[in-house]
């Protein structure tokens, strides 16, 4: 058992992931599955035995989308929100904590689902989609990082590195594989799904959560430094 050392509130940073996290479902898989042209299985594939990195992978999949913006629109309308996001939020804004949000997912999905939540206000740094014709899309990837060991068209770790230039500790909130390495970079991190096993097998002080109603109680006991049992 360990105690995240919290320290002043204003010292914190919150960075969470969005597909699987926030979402309840991750959208670039929903938009592929009802609107990607053959092909875009096998880069899924080749990703998930580490052949290619997720820039690659989401570049050659997302050009493989045959979508009208009417489609994707509707489409995003469909998509849910973990309901308890909206109070982690308000919590974290009343304890003086900024929001981040860190996805290697599409900013203007992001953007949409957010807004429809009164969550249009959140920071969003994420991969930019690019309609270049009425069913023709592209990736465009401003925040992938040659260094990136991970050869990610979002390197989390940087965005996370350039929050500690600032002399600011991260609370790390993910689900995913996507979250892996930046979760044993951060302070402290609230985990769910897979990331809670990678936490416990790599000893990365962490909380298990299932939902946004029991993260935002965490998030209280974290920064304010109680008792909380975490695995390392």
């Amino acid at each position: 058992m360990t105690r995240p050392d919290a320290g002043p509130r204003r010292e914190w940073t919150i960075q969470c992931d969005f597909d699987g996290t926030i979402n309840l479902s991750d959208v670039t898989d929903t938009l592929l599955q009802r609107f990607g042209r053959p092909g875009w299985q096998e880069l899924e594939e080749a990703w998930e035995q580490g052949r290619i990195g997720s820039r690659d992978c989401m570049q050659g999949q997302v050009a493989l989308m045959d979508m009208s913006r009417e489609e994707f629109e509707a489409e995003l309308a469909g998509m849910r929100i973990d309901p308890g996001f909206p109070a982690f939020v308000a919590e974290a804004q009343r304890m003086g904590i900024p929001v981040q949000v860190i996805s290697d997912g599409l900013d203007a999905a992001i953007h949409a689902i957010l807004a429809r939540h009164g969550l249009g206000h959140l920071p969003v740094i994420a991969n930019h989609l690019v309609q270049d014709a009425p069913r023709q899309w592209r990736l465009h990837t401003p925040w992938s990082n040659p260094q990136c060991t991970k050869a990610s068209a979002n390197c989390k770790c940087s965005r996370l590195a350039a929050q500690r230039e600032t002399s600011r500790k991260v609370l790390f909130v993910g689900d995913g594989s996507s979250d892996f390495c930046v979760s044993g970079k951060a302070d402290f991190v609230l985990a769910k799904d897979r990331l809670v096993e990678h936490c416990r097998r790599n000893g990365i002080a962490h909380a298990a959560f299932t939902d946004f109603h029991e993260a935002t109680a965490l998030l209280t006991a974290t920064v304010e430094g109680l008792a909380l049992e975490a695995a390392r």
